[in-house]
């Protein structure tokens, strides 16, 4: 027999499916301050993490507590991952934004015709009560399109006199548009970003997101766009006794007991990874009535490694021997992959394909690189099943 009641992540002690915010939120407590911070002083912010890393979770935080103060603002939000040319791209960034500013046809009308004014940009009734759409565009938007496009959350905020802070969720899927197209892009927001005009209390900014880190980190970090428009957030590790007392108070909640040594070994075995975390607490959380003990966290472990086990399959079957090879060496804690001794032991064949074989685990979005240089599997779970299952290791 099914119950009746619809559980929402508000219901839930373990929160993986979506954000969180307020008592659901814990740790990062610097980070989503200095976003707070950051918008509050009109300044554009970028944050670029691994999928389910928390990168919503820390904005929607700092905008929980911009609402709590009493700040007025708009958010408007475009999610670019399946933008493939830079038509579908502008249409979902204009409908975003024209929505969060609007809400009947007259107003969207009203917006498109005003601020965006001589482009090939514009209302069509029939479109909006057909489909739902906002605006419409003539064939594919030129440089004038995409500079008024950009400056529009500007134009929206002097209007209203109130911040709107742009939200762009995986922006670096712009690279996917090709080179071309991604410089222009790129060149013509910088040049909205830097000429936007200040206002005390009407001003836009932007915030932007992206999972496929070394993308990311391309953008920003060695081609330098948006240098000294943007201000990059990095996330950093949530205390690791923090995560230990957020999953025992979550079990105490239905009235559930893990003692804190368990709960380390959770942490530990996920490197920190709240999304991870808190859906294996869930399946513990379901397949218990009182009491924590290994063998639940074992039939937890192998519930979740379930789940992922084809996306992990599939992801073997994209890397070729060598990259499976420099992964083994990862695991195994070699540091000089380049060395005489690492080559041979792992059959890297040479120092010139090390660099290949890097530089493709990069575009594969399977590895980063920390500030030491030392490379990371991104993936904490991938990892583990890597080492324990592919590998055999113990």
């Amino acid at each position: 027999m099914f119950s009746d009641k619809f559980y929402t992540g508000k219901d839930m002690a373990f929160v993986y499916d979506t954000f969180v915010t307020g008592k659901n939120f814990i740790g990062r407590k610097a980070e989503s301050n200095a976003v707070r911070n950051l918008l509050g002083h009109g300044t554009s912010v970028c944050i670029y993490e691994p999928p389910k890393a928390g990168k919503m979770s820390v904005i929607q935080q700092a905008l929980f507590n911009m609402r709590l103060s009493g700040v007025p603002f708009t958010a408007p939000q475009a999610d670019l991952f399946n933008c493939r040319d830079t038509r579908s791209l502008a249409l979902k960034l204009a409908s975003s934004i024209i929505r969060s500013a609007a809400s009947t046809p007259a107003e969207y009308a009203g917006i498109i015709e005003t601020m965006l004014k001589d482009t090939r940009f514009h209302f069509d009734q029939t479109a909006f009560s057909e489909n739902d759409e906002v605006v419409c565009l003539d064939g594919n938007p030129d440089r004038n399109d995409l500079d008024r496009l950009f400056r529009l959350p500007g134009e929206i905020a002097a209007r209203t006199q109130s911040p709107v802070f742009v939200i762009i969720k995986e922006f670096q899927s712009i690279l996917d548009l090709g080179e071309d197209a991604s410089e222009e892009i790129f060149g013509i927001m910088e040049g909205a970003l830097a000429g936007r005009p200040d206002g005390e209390k009407g001003y836009s900014v932007w915030i932007l997101t992206g999972s496929r880190v070394n993308a990311m980190k391309y953008i920003f970090e060695e081609k330098k766009y948006f240098h000294r428009l943007i201000e990059h957030i990095p996330l950093q590790q949530v205390d690791s006794r923090e995560i230990e007392d957020h999953m025992i108070r979550g079990f105490l909640t239905g009235g559930k007991v893990m003692e804190q040594d368990l709960a380390a070994s959770v942490v530990r075995l996920f490197k920190g990874n709240l999304r991870y975390i808190n859906h294996f607490s869930a399946i513990c959380d379901s397949l218990s009535k009182g009491y924590m003990n290994e063998g639940i966290m074992m039939d937890a472990l192998n519930i979740i490694l379930s789940v992922n086990e084809d996306r992990f399959k599939n992801t073997i079957c994209s890397l070729t021997s060598h990259q499976l090879n420099f992964l083994k060496a990862i695991l195994d804690g070699e540091k000089k992959f380049s060395s005489v001794e690492v080559i041979g032991k792992y059959g890297l064949h040479s120092s010139a394909n090390v660099r290949r074989v890097k530089d493709a685990l990069r575009k594969k979005e399977t590895i980063t690189f920390d500030d030491k240089d030392e490379p990371v599997i991104m993936d904490p779970l991938f990892e583990y099943w890597l080492s324990r299952f592919y590998f055999g290791k113990q």
